[in-house]
């Protein structure tokens, strides 16, 4: 039998769903919104539907962009290094490397790492993309810069493989990133070490 209303319960449901959040979380999150100012409840409500309603992906790199940019600033900038480009596996994967501001160049994002155990292929990635990316531009270099995991690892070999008749030079970050780790949780000096002394793959 139910003890708690309805819209509680739902809540704490939604909440459990979230990565990372377990029962007793989510219960405490709303609980503390239940006691919260009405308007903290309501600007929460707002932001989540704004990041649906307001966002989008690039259409050249596939980094989150506002709804009304179709391109982000960083495709659109005319400071950047147009010539190199550092493929991510995820968005915060930029905002990790962006941080260092020990990068200027081009960003593409995949959106995942290849993943036979669950499912996920080269064709549930932005690799194709990638690659036409590459065939109809001018760039000297490509920077792997998935997370030094097993699938990273794959996704990185994988991706070197299908790079090898362009004709661009293709590095992986240097190994001052912590096998198992993820690119949003390094300190900025351990990515800038990464940056510094990425190696050519073989």
């Amino acid at each position: 039998m139910r003890t708690l209303p309805e819209p509680v319960q739902n809540l704490i449901d939604a909440f459990s769903r979230l990565p990372g959040i377990g029962p007793k979380t989510a219960s405490r999150l709303t609980f503390y919104l239940l006691r919260a100012p009405e308007e903290l409840s309501l600007s929460l409500a707002q932001a989540l539907t704004g990041i649906k309603q307001d966002t989008s992906l690039c259409e050249v790199c596939f980094n989150i962009t506002h709804k009304d940019r179709p391109i982000c600033e960083v495709c659109s900038s005319d400071q950047r290094d147009r010539g190199v480009l550092c493929v991510v596996e995820e968005p915060l994967d930029v905002l990790a490397i962006e941080k260092t501001a020990g990068f200027n160049g081009l960003y593409h994002v995949l959106h995942g790492v290849l993943s036979p155990i669950e499912g996920i292929g080269p064709e549930d990635l932005k690799i194709q993309e990638l690659i036409t990316r590459l065939q109809a531009g001018h760039f000297d270099e490509v920077i792997l810069a998935t997370n030094p995991s097993m699938e990273g690892d794959a996704t990185a070999m994988y991706l070197n493989e299908r790079m090898a008749a362009l004709d661009i030079r293709v590095t992986r970050l240097a190994r001052g990133l912590p096998v198992g780790g993820d690119l949003e949780y390094a300190d900025q000096n351990t990515l800038l070490r990464a940056l510094a002394g990425r190696q050519i793959l073989d």
